[in-house]
């Protein structure tokens, strides 16, 4: 009979050739779980060795942590950000063909005949010394446009949601790739050893049926798994399995994980497989995350005065606002990637009824992050984000009197704050439909780029290689937008 093979005795994989190599990441990442204490590691970021990272940082970085508000579903650029005031002629009058042009349609207005052009219905306001045109829809971010990038320019390649959302995640329309959070993860390690280096917080929203979202947009792909974002959640355990099952004390719970790290280090001088040193710096750190995340999510300490600017959501936890107030107690603690997912922004009818109701759950606490930072002394090293995955059409979806606005890739309006970003600027423009852009485009690769930058990293720079190719965010394209920077 033959021998039993033993996985030791197998030719290794890229994997194991990695862990066993003298700069492997699982070797490296093993090392420094054993021969640094956590108070040492508290007082230094855990950052990676300069021969993955190619010498992070690469440039002298603006920002150390990222706040991204997304709001899944696409808010309406033209009845937000991007003022046109001659819609009050055109409105109801044809979308000419030659604005259209050769624009792929989704399927829910291919067969349309008619594409009445629909104006906002609401008014528009220049505010603050830059004289920057808001929405009377975002009385709160009227008040911080100084404060504020808005990029009106921006467009994308993806016309639905899934691909669209998974692009801004990864820099690929397709799942399977790292996506931004767990890039920067990787790229500048932790600030500290009591959180995770990236966490996602999903808003409620109840108000109508929301797109559905999906963990692999917070995966590390790739990447070792200890680089995924951890979601916390507003009801029961923050994180799942947070807290000991009934009948274990602390000790035992101690003397197992102790138990489970040794048995886990044998394995992996054995296999030299990368991701048992991730399973052990995870199970490490999910211990320490036990006395720190309930003090995190405990929000009792603060003031009336910070409820108050961030509105009566904040007390609700699960909101925007609570999830707002949340990111910045997040950011002081030294997460790097702190991501909102707020949904329900996709209005393929009656636009005037649910357009306002999602503005106001994310105006008020989105405004009042920025502020509440700014009081700080933490805005200019915090970059804080807020979009979509694209936009909506000028023209009507349906019948123009309960009218809809269909997706719009071609262009549309994100703002930016913080971390190396001018204040008080807007880049790009569109025509007078808000329907191409006329000036200054910015892809979503540049974004991407534009984020490293800030970070101090060079998106060309920041690869891991994987199936014998060298990956990055960016892909093979991308190129800093160099005028929205400070």
């Amino acid at each position: 009979m033959p021998s039993t093979l033993k996985d030791s005795d197998l030719p290794p994989h890229r994997r194991q050739f990695l862990g066993q190599s003298a700069t492997g990441i699982g070797s490296i990442a093993l090392q420094s779980l054993l021969l640094q204490d956590s108070q040492a590691k508290a007082n230094q970021p855990n950052t990676l060795p300069e021969a993955i990272t190619k010498a992070i940082p690469h440039i002298a970085p603006k920002a150390k942590r990222v706040i991204y508000l997304l709001q899944s579903g696409a808010p309406s650029q033209v009845d937000l950000f991007d003022h046109k005031p001659t819609l009050e002629k055109l409105h109801l009058t044809e979308l000419p063909e030659s604005v259209r042009g050769s624009q792929r349609l989704t399927g829910m207005t291919a067969g349309q005949r008619n594409f009445p052009v629909i104006k906002s219905p609401w008014s528009f306001r220049k505010h603050g010394e830059s004289g920057t045109a808001l929405s009377q829809l975002l009385p709160h971010l009227s008040k911080q446009v100084d404060d504020i990038c808005i990029i009106k320019s921006m467009h994308t390649e993806a016309i639905n949601h899934d691909p669209a959302i998974t692009f801004f995640q990864s820099g690929h329309q397709q799942p399977g790739r790292p996506s931004i959070g767990a890039w920067l993860s990787y790229g500048l390690g932790s600030e500290t050893d009591e959180l995770p280096s990236f966490v996602v917080l999903l808003s409620k929203n109840s108000f109508f049926q929301a797109q559905p979202l999906y963990d692999r947009l917070w995966g590390s792909g790739f990447l070792p798994s200890r680089h995924q974002g951890v979601k916390f959640r507003s009801q029961g355990d923050p994180v799942l399995y947070l807290s000991d099952p009934s009948g274990a004390s602390a000790p035992q719970r101690r003397q197992l994980q102790d138990r489970l790290a040794r048995l886990n280090r044998i394995r992996q001088q054995e296999v030299g497989d990368p991701e048992i040193a991730s399973r052990i710096a995870q199970y490490e750190l999910a211990y320490r995350m036990q006395s720190s995340v309930p003090e995190l999510a405990d929000v009792s300490s603060e003031s009336e005065s910070t409820f108050e600017l961030y509105g009566p959501d904040a007390k609700t936890p699960g909101t925007h606002a609570a999830n707002c107030l949340l990111a910045r107690r997040l950011a002081e603690r030294g997460v790097r990637f702190i991501q909102l997912f707020h949904r329900g922004w996709d209005h393929h009818s009656n636009v005037q009824q649910h357009l306002p109701e999602l503005a106001r759950q994310s105006d008020q606490g989105s405004a009042a992050l920025i502020t509440d930072l700014k009081q700080r002394g933490m805005l200019d090293d915090t970059l804080v984000i807020w979009g979509g995955e694209f936009g909506r059409t000028v023209y009507s979806q349906g019948n123009p009197k309960s009218f809809g606005r269909d997706h719009h890739p071609r262009c549309f309006s994100i703002w930016m704050a913080g971390g190396g970003i001018k204040a008080g600027i807007t880049h790009g423009q569109t025509d007078d439909y808000s329907y191409n852009v006329t000036e200054n485009p910015v892809h979503v690769h540049d974004f991407h780029a534009t984020i490293l930058q800030c970070l101090g990293m060079n998106h060309e720079k920041l690869t891991y290689r994987f199936q014998g190719r060298d990956y990055r965010l960016t892909d093979v394209h991308g190129k800093v937008v160099k005028e929205i920077l400070r």
